[in-house]
């Protein structure tokens, strides 16, 4: 049998990712924990973007966003998503398939509370997604927003994070010879034991 060992040494995969990660932090010049979101709407056409990892948890991915964005109305209706997080300077990359659930509590509150205020005044601001006349408009609401909430605002109701609990994570190695190293991690169901096998290149 074949064993993981070095970068891909372990035994569970939240812990590898996180590890990648902080490894990730060293060598990346921007935001190191940026991942392309991909989503599905209505009819089935695939959505891609990129949005920040915000936390590593022991079962799941958390993101942040808002609510009445059409990413998010992509999630509600569709219960799953999935990313991939690349690092050119390590040459790695994670892909992860799972379902979707919100983070809109205690969590969302600290991480709202901990951005600088200039963020949390532009989520209240901004209408995600949909039309904007003009820069000059939006910097008008976030005038608007300033005087109505302050210099502490609490958390917007349409603003918070999803959590990702993944069904397959897949940890992917740069090889000579374009013959790569990777190895998936598969589950059933958020919670059940993970199977893992090592993939062709």
């Amino acid at each position: 049998m074949d064993t993981r060992s070095g970068k891909f040494a372990g035994d569970n995969p939240f812990e590898i990712a996180d590890r990648w990660l902080s490894e990730a932090e060293e060598t990346e010049p921007n935001d190191p924990n940026a991942i392309a979101l991909s989503t599905v709407d209505a009819t089935g056409m695939p959505n891609a973007r990129m949005v920040l990892l915000k936390a590593i948890e022991p079962d799941a991915f958390v993101f942040y966003t808002n609510y009445e964005s059409a990413k998010a109305g992509e999630l509600d209706a569709a219960g799953k998503a999935a990313f991939v997080m690349h690092w050119k300077s390590l040459r790695r990359q994670i892909r992860v398939r799972g379902v979707v659930e919100k983070e809109d509590g205690a969590k969302a509150d600290a991480y709202f509370a901990s951005r600088s205020l200039k963020s949390r005044l532009g989520a209240w601001a901004s209408q995600q997604s949909r039309p904007l006349a003009s820069r000059a408009a939006l910097m008008a609401e976030v005038a608007k927003v300033t005087a109505k909430h302050g210099t502490n605002p609490k958390r917007p109701p349409f603003w918070g994070g999803f959590r990702i609990l993944p069904h397959e994570i897949e940890f992917w190695a740069d090889g000579d010879f374009r013959l790569h190293d990777r190895f998936v991690w598969r589950r059933e169901a958020p919670g059940d034991a993970w199977s893992i096998t090592r993939l062709n290149p």
